[in-house]
């Protein structure tokens, strides 16, 4: 039986369970369920911390992990990204008073306050800076106003609580993140549950895929056919069948959804009628 390991709790968790409920597995119906067992699909999932997912996966007490980019660099486990999931987008930045820094380089001497230790010494490492990390548990952004550190390093999403600290971001992103699944570095491709992994990454991929394309239908004169596939080409290429009345054939295509009211339009003023989109619950490519 696979084993996964799900967040438990925080941004990860509701977004994860969504996603997995989409590619087709059982999810808990309660907060306080810690493993949930899905027989139909061969699969046990274990609800953790996010923090703490990377290690366990890394240990190999688990086969696969549902975790944030950036939590899997902090905790330097031993566990690789192997399918990024699009969501929980995040970006981790460096702020300070105005006037303090322009770039890491001149964090040389001085102290960052952050609740992600590891990725920040490890970005200090890359650049060749020596400074002082400070870890902090929770918001850390009074950490400069008390007199713990003159930086600090944290996930900036508008930067609105920043400024209200009377803080601003500076110098290049430490590292852009997302929930991604990830696996133990070095895992056996033949391990007996490979199969199983293939499958899971499969339906999750499928799910990406449902969630960014809508299927396209459409009529037209079929003078006008091939501007309109040049319009929508669709993955491999469109279906295009024959309507009962001569001259007009029936348009099928995969379409971008954040394209799609603009390829309407398009369609549109080219002459085709009966524009259609409809979602997609599920695909394999």
């Amino acid at each position: 039986m696979l084993r996964i390991a799900v967040p438990n709790k925080g941004s990860l968790s509701g977004p994860a369970s969504a996603m997995l409920h989409e590619a087709g597995y059982q999810q808990r119906k309660e907060s306080k369920e810690l493993v949930l067992v899905d027989p139909e699909n061969e699969v046990e999932f274990f609800y953790l911390r996010p923090k703490d997912i990377a290690i366990y996966v890394s240990a190999g007490r688990l086969d696969i992990g549902i975790t944030g980019q950036d939590l899997l660099v902090d905790s330097g486990a031993g566990a690789e990204a192997i399918l990024p999931l699009g969501f929980a987008r995040s970006t981790f930045r460096f702020a300070a008073k105005p006037g303090t820094a322009t770039a890491v380089e001149d964090l040389a001497g001085r102290t960052v306050a952050t609740s992600y230790e590891g990725i920040v010494a490890k970005h200090l490492a890359e650049h060749g800076v020596d400074a002082s990390v400070v870890h902090l548990d929770g918001a850390v952004e009074t950490a400069i106003e008390l007199g713990v550190a003159q930086v600090i390093a944290d996930v900036v999403e508008t930067g609105t609580s920043l400024r209200n600290a009377g803080l601003e971001v500076f110098g290049e992103p430490i590292m852009k993140s997302e929930a991604v699944v990830i696996r133990r570095t070095g895992a056996d491709t033949s391990d007996p549950a490979q199969p199983k992994i293939e499958q899971f990454l499969r339906r999750l991929q499928g799910v990406l895929v449902a969630r960014s394309y809508v299927m396209m239908d459409y009529d037209c004169r079929a003078e006008h056919l091939e501007r309109a596939v040049a319009l929508t080409p669709g993955l491999e290429s469109p279906t295009i069948s024959p309507l009962h009345n001569e001259g007009w054939v029936a348009v099928r295509s995969m379409v971008p959804a954040k394209e799609a009211q603009r390829v309407m339009d398009d369609l549109y003023a080219l002459g085709a009628r009966a524009i259609l989109t409809t979602a997609i619950h599920a695909c394999r490519l």
